[in-house]
């Protein structure tokens, strides 16, 4: 018996260099599929056509966030998902380009391949735009120096800057159809589920006067052909009517509003900073201030907040800033003004205009915190990532 088989106790001899056997890393749940022999077949399974380093990378980065006690359960769940999935192409020696590459262009925080922007730290490691923003924001009101999940290097707009190739290579790779789950180049899958997709779903064009019916674009002829709403009598339809004016009088209402502003005789605007500063409590807040301004001959000072002051909004999904306008200098009678805050002229922050009211005096020099109309979280974001917030105060005196 050759020394080969009286090591293996008798059994076949080993296979080729650098095979796995099939059942490494699998079959022993999501811990073991991100263990080193995981490592070693997502090495391989990297394939001929990336460097060895490239594979081992996204494996290493894989394994950490399925052992990581501390990431998110889902996080770890992908991660040995995504674990089990390479092992196992590299045990059956096959697997698609686009499979293989999906471990080395993946964002490291969320584990997704990214959507748009691709940024990267100065070691390389590479974060979706989303995912690079929230650790800003979060970094921010944490008062920490925000920082690469992967090596710990410091991160921020200026230190990193976007990868061109990555998102060149990602767009290229295919993703399947919500609709019609047939695969497309990313970047022609946004067109196809829009456009041209038979199986996406619309609405009937009689929607305006009633119609509830949503389904899939191939159905939408022979729905309309049969639909009951173009046969409805005045009465009905003016009860849907109704509704819709509405809300249309909302809408009219706000720009009406606006419009009656911009005709009175003292109007001024100015653009604002609001810089980051942190109350001297025990448990420090985050607060936004701007420097002092004038208009209309009056010294104002800008305050925000976020989540009205809640003790730990970095623990918070939602985001949310509300300011106040006070007034400081002295006046000789009340002071009747609207304001709003919009966005600067170099920022991409989405702001809806909303018209607050409000009589300054001696006494009452300061308005409560209202609401920085702000579409959502992620618009929230962008402005907490930033160094400092720059928007746009309009204000208009009532002159009686």
């Amino acid at each position: 018996m050759s020394g080969a088989e009286e090591a293996g106790g008798g059994g076949p001899a080993a296979g080729p260099a650098g095979a796995v056997p099939a059942g490494a890393g699998v079959g022993a749940g999501p811990g073991a599929a991100a263990g080193p022999a995981a490592v070693a077949a997502l090495g391989e399974a990297a394939g001929p056509g990336l460097p060895d380093e490239a594979g081992l990378a996204g494996a290493r980065q894989l394994q950490e966030a399925a052992g990581d006690p501390d990431a998110p359960p889902k996080k770890r769940l992908r991660a040995a998902e995504a674990a089990e999935a390479a092992a196992a192409a590299a045990a059956a020696g096959s697997g698609k380009l686009e499979e293989r590459l999906y471990s080395v262009l993946c964002c490291t925080v969320c584990l997704d391949l990214p959507k748009a922007s691709v940024y990267q730290c100065t070691n390389g490691h590479l974060m979706c735009a989303g995912c690079f923003i929230h650790l800003l924001a979060d970094a921010r009101l944490k008062e920490e120096q925000a920082t690469c999940p992967n090596c710990r290097c410091e991160i921020s707009k200026s230190l990193c800057c976007r990868n061109l190739a990555v998102e060149k290579a990602v767009s290229e790779l295919p993703s399947e159809c919500g609709f019609c789950l047939r695969q497309f180049p990313r970047s022609l899958l946004e067109r196809h589920q829009k456009e041209e997709c038979q199986d996406r779903v619309t609405q009937c064009k009689y929607k305006r006067i009633g119609c509830p019916w949503h389904g899939p674009f191939h159905e939408l002829t022979v729905h309309e052909a049969a639909c009951a709403h173009p046969t409805k009598t005045g009465n009905e339809l003016m009860e849907i009517l109704d509704e819709m004016d509405q809300s249309h009088r909302k809408e009219m209402q706000l720009y009406n509003s606006i419009f009656s502003l911009l005709s009175f005789e003292k109007i001024g605007y100015t653009e604002v900073q609001f810089r980051p500063y942190r109350t001297d409590d025990f448990i420090t807040r985050l607060y936004y201030e701007t420097p002092r301004f004038t208009v209309l001959n009056q010294t104002w000072v800008l305050k925000a907040r976020v989540n009205d002051s809640e003790r730990n909004p970095n623990l918070s999904c939602k985001r949310t800033l509300s300011f106040q306008l006070l007034l400081k200098s002295k006046v000789t009678a009340p002071l009747e003004c609207s304001f709003l805050l919009l966005k600067g002229p170099y920022d991409d922050v989405k702001i809806s205009p909303v018209i607050y009211h409000f009589v300054f005096t001696n006494e009452s020099n300061e308005t409560d915190y209202v609401p920085l109309p702000i579409v959502d979280s992620v618009e929230c974001n962008k402005l907490l990532a930033a160094k400092n917030i720059n928007l746009r105060l309009f204000l208009f005196q009532i002159q009686k």
